[in-house]
């Protein structure tokens, strides 16, 4: 019996797991329906129970069924205990999933080690919820008739029930898109590109979007992540390679285009512009290798132009003998039994140039005779050149003249060249015409300008070269002030070759014209650059400049691209963050602090309005570091004293010394500061190079000639001069023994007619030197002058006392005539009429002869005017002096007879 039995339960099953397939339900055809009971039927239709009352077999089999059955009851529980926790566990590895592609850009994949059984994973081909597939098609209608906010609730709803599902984020984004919202479009967008993970159109999609917005680190990594989902796209391979040359990228644009090769290796294109950049990287074997692996995939038919670039890279790095082999391959292999091309033989010729073989190397060279110069102008002139960089002039000569007679209009390059080629076989008048041909295409050439004015000035062209030099006479003021991008006639070079020409013609006024406003603005650019002193802390401006090199300038979730800046850039926008947070920090504290106090509060942001300050370029950038300007300084300076202008002198001198105290070296800053002593002692007004003198006696504190030049200044300045007094007590107190000061102290003194503070300074000069005539005539001259005041009960004590130092100073001068006159002079000022008639007829009996004046070491002579003979000698004020002795006492005619003698011409 138990052979004609067969049981329908199995097909039951079967039936009800395909349904449940249907359904949507996850399983591999082993899983139950929905019903908890199991109905066992044979086919004839008996009851299993029947057979357990007389038959031994048939218990057995009903066993058997209970058996079954118990099984079928507890794989079924099981399963429905699996099933449960398997959905769980889906939904919260999908969430975690979620988070992690939201933070990390995209979805970790699952890891095989957990299952070590073979073949297909359970649970990978889902099928669609029919819930969700239900909401998706109401969103759509919604979205199709217009309901945008009804299709973004139920998507919303979609997404939260399945939150790796592209389709639900697309639509949002057409939704988003529909209704102008197109930050959150574009989050839709990224959404479903990261849930679907190899869908490399979305990313293209969004790599068009940034472009479009300008977000140029979001473009690149949405064109990264395309090419990542889609590495075999050639042209998604070729836009990286583009952007990152865009960004100055170069290294990553040759790997780009070397993976393009690899992918198309007969894309000519790409390999030539990997090479190139491998080259401009400074790869230079690596942009080698490339070429050469072409040639040697393409044995026998390949891209002459890959040889030529590699031909060129060779011969451009000195490897001319692996160029010349690689000729002879090409020659052997691509041009078998056919003359070479015109461009592989001069190729050729160069190299054995190079390598020195000049009889094989004008063997090849020989055909270019046969050409048209115009139509191979690029062969001739790399011919040229090359003859011209071993120093062969004639040869290249020789080539260049060919090619000028062909060249056309346009040969601006080529009279320059020839000019040098003339220039170094020293033919002064034929570089002289070719350089004047090359200006005249190429005027804003300044090398070949100041090469052509060298040689004028070589042939004593002086004029010829000053108009080289000169801006053009048909420019006007307007002109020359108008802001055309740095004219020729305002280098710096041009102008300081014009300067050495004006200087040797000894053209002053020229000279001081052409560079004094070009010193000037330099020297007051230099001396505003160290008036701004540097913070040593940042402003709140500079710190949000640098923070916002880090931030992305993106409102799409994709907030955390890296920006596309340097190292150093980020770090110093790492270190602004941290102290713009600091800074904010310490701000919400001091507001917490006065509104416990009960006090208004107001942020000092002011630095944030605060100007940035302008950076300046000096016209004469090197002028503090170059020697020659420190001596065209020197010269202007010296220029601007001859023409008189002080004060211009005088600021040029002061901004020299200011700005470059530590740089110029110790001999200029005394020059200049001697030259503003000699201002200072020449000028009217001696303000101008008063603390140049007063620094010549700093350093010479016991030099006479110091001292008298200083005097001169101060003389001259006025009373109240504070610095004077200052420097006068400080120079007295530190150089006790010095007399100088102590003599202009007295002589101040008696100026303002305090002659007491003046004899007292005059005696402790005397104290110091009493053998000096001119200090023995000061103290006699203070006390005398004492005497005749209305306060000192003893005047005749101090008229003999003062009387006593001129005698004294008549014994020191040997009875001279100056001597005997200030004798003469004090007594008749006293009222001792015939004391000073008998001295001052001793005055007239000798005659004295002239002394030089003295005068400052570096006063220009021709300044100083002749004098006619006799400026030395007293007998003139004497004879009057005596006259008005003889007039008082009434002696008429012997007064008449001296003004007649000794007073008329």
């Amino acid at each position: 019996m138990e052979e004609t039995m067969d049981f329908e339960y199995e097909e039951e099953f079967e039936e009800e797991n395909d349904n449940e397939n249907e359904n949507g339900e996850e399983g591999d055809g082993d899983e139950d329906g929905e019903d908890d009971e199991y109905v066992f039927r044979f086919k004839s239709g008996v009851n299993p129970l029947d057979l357990t009352e007389n038959n031994e077999s048939g218990l057995q089999v009903y066993q058997q069924f209970e058996r079954l059955e118990y099984e079928a009851l507890a794989s079924r529980k099981r399963k429905a205990i699996a099933v449960t926790r398997s959905e769980e566990d889906v939904a919260s590895k999908s969430m975690y999933e979620f988070m992690e592609a939201i933070k990390y850009g995209g979805f970790r994949r699952k890891s095989r080690k957990l299952n070590n059984t073979r073949g297909r994973r359970k649970g990978t081909k889902n099928k669609r919820n029919p819930q969700i597939t239900r909401l998706l098609g109401e969103a759509t209608l919604h979205y199709a008739n217009g309901r945008f906010e009804q299709a973004i609730s139920v998507l919303k709803e979609v997404v939260r029930v399945a939150p790796n599902l592209p389709d639900s984020y697309q639509m949002l984004g057409l939704v988003y898109k529909e209704l102008g919202d197109n930050r959150k479009a574009f989050d839709s967008h990224v959404m479903a590109a990261i849930v679907t993970r190899n869908d490399s159109s979305l990313w293209k999609q969004l790599f068009a979007w940034s472009v479009e917005k300008g977000e140029t680190a979001q473009a690149k990594y949405c064109l990264c992540k395309a090419v990542g989902a889609d590495p075999k796209d050639v042209g998604l391979r070729f836009h990286l390679a583009s952007f990152y040359v865009e960004l100055g990228d170069y290294l990553r644009a040759a790997e780009s285009y070397e993976k393009i090769q690899k992918l198309c290796p007969d894309d000519v294109n790409a390999i030539k512009a990997g090479a190139k950049l491998y080259l401009k990287c400074g790869q230079v074997e690596r942009s080698t290798g490339i070429l050469e692996e072409y040639l040697k995939e393409h044995p026998s038919e390949a891209d002459l132009s890959v040889l030529d670039l590699l031909l060129a890279i060779l011969m451009q790095n000195d490897a001319h003998e692996k160029a010349l082999h690689l000729i002879g391959h090409a020659h052997m292999v691509y041009f078998s039994g056919k003359e070479l091309p015109l461009k592989l033989k001069i190729k050729a010729g160069i190299c054995y140039l190079r390598l020195g073989n000049m009889e094989k190397a004008e063997i090849y060279f020989a055909v270019l005779q046969r050409e048209n110069a115009y139509d191979h102008a690029d062969l001739f002139t790399e011919v040229a050149d090359s003859f011209m960089s071993l120093e062969h002039y004639n040869s290249a000569l020789k080539y260049y003249c060919m090619l000028e007679a062909n060249a056309g209009t346009d040969s601006g390059y080529l009279h320059l060249k020839m000019a040098e080629c003339y220039l170094s076989l020293k033919e002064r008048g034929q570089a002289i015409m070719f350089f004047y041909k090359a200006l005249h295409t190429f005027e804003d050439n300044i090398d070949a300008r100041l090469t052509l004015a060298s040689l004028l000035l070589e042939d004593a062209r002086e004029d010829e070269a000053t108009a080289l030099l000169s801006p053009p006479k048909s420019l006007n003021s307007v002109d020359q002030n108008s802001d055309k991008s740095n004219p020729w006639w305002l280098n710096e070079k041009i102008i300081m070759k014009r300067c050495h020409i004006y200087r040797a013609k000894g053209m002053p006024g020229d000279f001081v014209d052409t560079i004094f406003p070009l010193v000037r603005e330099s020297l007051c650019v230099e001396a505003l650059r160290q008036k701004v002193k540097v913070k040593k802390r940042l402003t709140r401006s500079i710190l949000n400049i640098r923070a916002d090199i880090s931030n992305t300038k993106t409102d799409s979730i994709l907030c955390g691209i890296r920006p596309i800046a340097s190292k150093s850039d980020l770090l110093k926008a790492s270190r602004a963050k941290k102290l713009l947070q600091k800074k904010e920090k310490l701000k919400q504290e001091k507001k917490a602090l006065a509104d416990a106090a009960g006090f208004d509060w107001h942020s000092d942001d002011s630095d944030n309005e605060s100007p940035q300050q302008v950076h300046l370029e000096p016209p004469l950038p090197n002028i503090l570091k170059d020697e020659d300007h420190q001596y065209i300084i020197i010269d202007l300076c010296k220029a601007l004293i001859s023409l008189q202008r002080y004060e211009e002198a005088s600021d040029i001198i002061d901004l020299s010394l200011k700005v470059a105290y530590i740089k110029l070296p110790f001999e200029k800053k005394e020059e200049l500061r001697a030259l503003g002593a000699q201002m200072a002692y020449n000028s009217t007004d001696p303000k101008h190079g008063f603390d140049s003198a007063r620094y010549i006696l700093h350093q010479h504190p016991y030099s006479l000639a110091a001292w008298n030049c200083y005097y001169k200044v101060i003389s001259r300045l006025g009373k109240n001069n504070s610095k004077h007094y200052k420097f006068l007590r400080y120079i007295r107190s530190k150089h006790k023994d010095c007399v100088p000061p102590t003599i202009i102290s007295g002589h101040q003194f008696t100026v303002a007619s305090h002659h007491q503070d003046a004899a007292r300074d005059y005696l402790e000069a005397y104290r110091l030197l009493p053998d000096d005539p001119l200090i023995n005539l000061c103290v006699a001259t203070a006390l005398i002058n004492l005497a005749l005041g209305f306060r000192l009960q003893n005047k005749h004590q101090c008229i003999a006392q003062g009387l006593a130092f001129l005698y004294n100073n008549l014994r020191i001068c040997e009875n001279s005539q100056e001597a005997l006159y200030n004798i003469a002079r004090a007594c008749h000022h006293v009222g001792l009429a015939s004391l000073a008639a008998s001295y001052y007829e001793k005055v007239l009996a000798m005659k004295e002869k002239d002394y030089p004046i003295p005068r400052h070491p570096n006063k220009n002579p021709d300044l100083v005017g002749e004098r006619e003979s006799g400026y030395c000698d007293l007998r003139r004020e004497a004879a009057y002096n005596l006259h008005l002795i003889y007039r008082k006492s009434g002696a008429i005619d012997l007064a008449r007879q001296l003004l007649k003698d000794y007073c008329t011409f």
